[in-house]
């Protein structure tokens, strides 16, 4: 049989009041306890949220996907929706000159932020190379933010070609 122990914290109370309104937080005369006795606890947030699925099967690829396949552009919009987004694609060079280069970015209508960037390498010849990179990453929109892709051309040929999935909306529900 486990101990109990009396907790007189300001803080804990008052976090108490804040999550149980509709308790009127512990109310006049009752004191916060705790136990050495174990009881296990089950979380069942998935089921009561109408989710079964494992966090990695959420975020799988479907047929409700957006493509995309930029080169010899800049700032080429993928994404302008709010919520959550799967980004899973590659940055490459079929070319061997030095100075392209590839980008993702996140803009707010003011400011670029870079969220990935793949340059070609320059080799002691004046050539360069980048064959190859991968990504999967998420992305949170919020309202007014766009994601944005560059691959410039020319002699560089420099591609950027992916998939964009949405996850969840701004409030994190499940699509």
């Amino acid at each position: 049989m486990g101990q109990e122990f009396f907790i007189n914290s300001q803080d804990l109370e008052d976090k108490i009041r804040q999550l149980l309104p509709s308790q009127g937080g512990l109310g006049a005369g009752f004191d916060l306890s705790a136990s050495t006795q174990i009881i296990p606890i089950i979380d069942l947030t998935e089921s009561a949220e109408g989710s079964n699925l494992r966090v990695d099967l959420q975020s799988a690829l479907d047929f409700n996907i957006t493509t995309y396949n930029v080169a010899g552009a800049t700032n080429t919009l993928l994404i302008n929706n709010t919520g959550y987004w799967r980004f899973f694609g590659s940055m490459s060079n079929t070319h061997a000159n030095a100075g392209g280069i590839s980008t993702i970015q996140i803009f707010d209508g003011t400011t670029y932020k870079i969220l990935l960037q793949g340059k070609t390498n320059i080799e002691a010849s004046g050539s360069g190379f980048m064959p190859f990179l991968p990504y999967d990453f998420i992305v949170k929109l919020s309202a007014g933010e766009s994601v944005l892709a560059t691959a410039n051309g020319g002699s560089y040929n420099m591609r950027n070609v992916g998939v964009a999935k949405q996850l969840a909306d701004i409030d994190g529900t499940l699509t």
